[in-house]
């Protein structure tokens, strides 16, 4: 809890949802101030909690996944299915702004967490929803995950792999944390409207829509009876110049001189200021024989190491990225410089960081990052909190309603 300092110190958020997308947006609510109290089943919690042990994900002895997404917030385990947890489940209901859940319809209704049943409860609450493919339609209750509702579903697996190769996996959580911000800004939208009319509301997003959304330059072509080009090929791609190309030393450059104003400053960069004479090559052939202009640049590029083309490109200006690796994603100067990996204080991890919240306020700060909770951590306190006397939380110990802390994950 972090009262007075931030922007969302006063905000209360009660974090019903599993996985990533639901809780990436409290976390971001969080990173601002706000009071998060993470409800998990009893047992073994959230499943993320052993995403960090699952390959092909990074293996390491630290649970970095749960500490990304669960920082900053407590937890108490709750088992919606028992009779005895209805009661501070409303209670935790009565205590919240925002309450934020990712359950199928058809589980929401069994479980209560519907915002017809909670709304009642709290008539100011903000219920912020997320689902696979929407609410409605008859795949409204189908599971989704960001790797099938948001890339497969929406084209964007389709198109992000060279033509003649099969799909391949992206990393996991790209769909989730774009669709984590969505929620976050439908929760502040209606933060709004509730400071200016005193009525909560229920906002909504879905996996798939963020996919779509991704992808509206293309989809919007579509819907507009535009003519799509086959998966991109780079030996004969529509632009020789929005191209990838590989270094002598194995490495790749994804050029981006792609517009007519580029051509003649990237042939002389690279050396081959005849080519502005070559026929083939002009303003209005360029496209058409640009698998013949790839056949000039590979071998050029494969000539010479990532470190000179770096050098010949950037000194004349000529738009290009290095297809990092993961040792220069991870010490990348330009991270720490902007706020984007954070130090994470952690007891025995000198040196720790993190990923940071994609969003800055000036003038704003964000709560320092802490440890993510173990699984129940703050069960007693939080229900103290919330009017339960010590024999009241004992019998809900007792019944299993509410495990309390016992060391967990």
């Amino acid at each position: 809890m972090t009262a007075g300092k931030y922007i969302f110190s006063d905000l209360k958020v009660l974090d019903l949802a599993s996985y990533i997308a639901g809780p990436a947006a409290t976390t971001i609510l969080a990173d601002f101030g706000a009071d998060v109290i993470k409800v998990e089943p009893p047992g073994t919690g959230d499943a993320y909690r052993f995403f960090s042990t699952t390959p092909p994900n990074p293996v390491t002895d630290i649970n970095y996944a749960w500490q990304l997404t669960n920082r900053n917030k407590r937890s108490i385990a709750i088992d919606l299915k028992s009779a005895e947890a209805k009661d501070v489940l409303a209670r935790l209901v009565r205590w919240a702004d925002v309450v934020v859940v990712n359950f199928p319809p058809r589980v929401k209704a069994a479980l209560c967490v519907t915002y017809e049943a909670l709304e009642p409860l709290n008539p100011k609450l903000i219920y912020a929803d997320i689902t696979g493919y929407g609410s409605e339609g008859p795949e409204a209750d189908t599971p989704g995950f960001d790797i099938t509702a948001y890339w497969a579903r929406s084209g964007l697996m389709e198109v992000t792999h060279d033509a003649g190769s099969p799909p391949t996996l992206p990393i996991p959580g790209i769909g989730d944390h774009a669709t984590a911000t969505t929620l976050y800004a439908a929760i502040v939208t209606a933060l709004y409207v509730r400071a200016t009319t005193g009525k909560g509301s229920h906002v909504s997003t879905s996996l798939i829509a963020n996919g779509i959304w991704a992808a509206a330059c293309w989809v919007e072509g579509g819907l507009n009876g535009g003519h799509f080009f086959p998966q991109h090929d780079r030996k004969a791609p529509p632009n020789a110049l929005l191209n990838p190309y590989q270094t002598s030393d194995k490495r790749w450059i994804l050029l981006v001189a792609a517009q007519r104003k580029d051509w003649p400053g990237f042939a002389k960069a690279i050396g081959k200021p005849e080519l502005l004479q070559d026929p083939r090559f002009a303003d209005d052939k360029r496209a058409a024989n640009a698998a013949q202009l790839v056949e000039i640049l590979d071998p050029l590029f494969a000539s010479q190491p990532l470190a000179h083309w770096k050098k010949v490109l950037s000194d004349s200006r000529v738009i290009f990225g290095v297809v990092q690796i993961a040792h220069e994603i991870i010490n990348d100067p330009q991270l720490s410089a902007n706020g984007i990996v954070v130090p994470l204080e952690a007891a025995g991890r000198s040196g720790a960081r993190t990923v940071s919240s994609p969003i800055q306020i000036l003038g704003a700060d964000k709560v320092k990052p802490s440890l993510a909770p173990q699984l129940g951590e703050h069960g007693k306190e939080i229900l103290q909190e919330i009017g339960f006397a010590d024999a009241e939380i004992d019998r809900l110990h007792q019944s299993g309603a509410v495990p309390l802390f016992g060391g967990g994950t």
